[in-house]
């Protein structure tokens, strides 16, 4: 960059410069101003009371390349309360034509403290841990609690360490089939935050410089 170049540069297609940049301050959260693309994933954990309860979450991903995966959760739920008591939980990934029973799993509850809404989603049993799972997920994932982390404002991370995964037949990668037909076959669902979801079908190898590693 010269000494003359102040990092404006000569705008090219699609490029955004500074002047058209919009400040949006940290007075408040920024999250709601934008879109932006997530997961959306259902955690699964057992009640004090022996019932399992059904949350969607959209912060929620793998913790690095090993297998752990965490989400973020508030205190003041009681997928919170159950991980802590249970030391357990279960995640599912909900196919497109399933957004509906995701949605279902976030109704609030009854005077008794129950989500009769859970009553109209399939589940099955976990293999290992004390839990269940969405019945026709394309993933699930079963977990053992690892750590909570606290005070991210109102918020906590939970993280845990995956026992077991189930992939349905027609999701998993395959030597012998292209990812893209993998994908196009058996399509993603994407939480587009805040408020609207995606169906992922068509996708792109991505350029990976030569030589790149994770």
């Amino acid at each position: 960059m010269s000494e003359m170049d102040d990092g404006a540069g000569t705008q090219g297609p699609g490029e955004t410069t500074r002047e058209q940049w919009v400040s949006l301050g940290v007075e408040h959260p920024v999250w709601d101003r934008f879109f932006q693309v997530a997961p959306l994933v259902v955690i699964g954990t057992r009640e004090s009371n022996g019932a399992y309860d059904l949350a969607p979450k959209h912060m929620a991903m793998p913790m690095g390349w090993g297998n752990h995966f965490g989400f973020v959760c508030t205190p003041r739920h009681n997928t919170y309360g159950n991980v802590r008591r249970e030391g357990c939980f279960t995640v599912s990934y909900p196919r497109p034509s399933q957004v509906i029973l995701a949605s279902l799993a976030a109704a609030p509850r009854c005077e008794g403290n129950e989500k009769v809404s859970l009553d109209m989603v399939r589940t099955h049993r976990a293999t290992v841990v004390d839990g269940v799972l969405l019945t026709d997920a394309y993933l699930c994932l079963e977990c053992e609690a690892d750590r909570i982390l606290d005070d991210f404002g109102e918020n906590s991370l939970i993280t845990g360490r995956v026992v077991e995964a189930h992939v349905s037949e027609d999701a998993i990668r395959r030597s012998d089939k292209d990812d893209g037909t993998v994908i196009g076959e058996a399509p993603l669902l994407a939480y587009v935050s805040p408020g609207r979801y995606a169906e992922l079908s068509r996708t792109f190898a991505f350029p990976f410089h030569r030589g790149f590693s994770r």
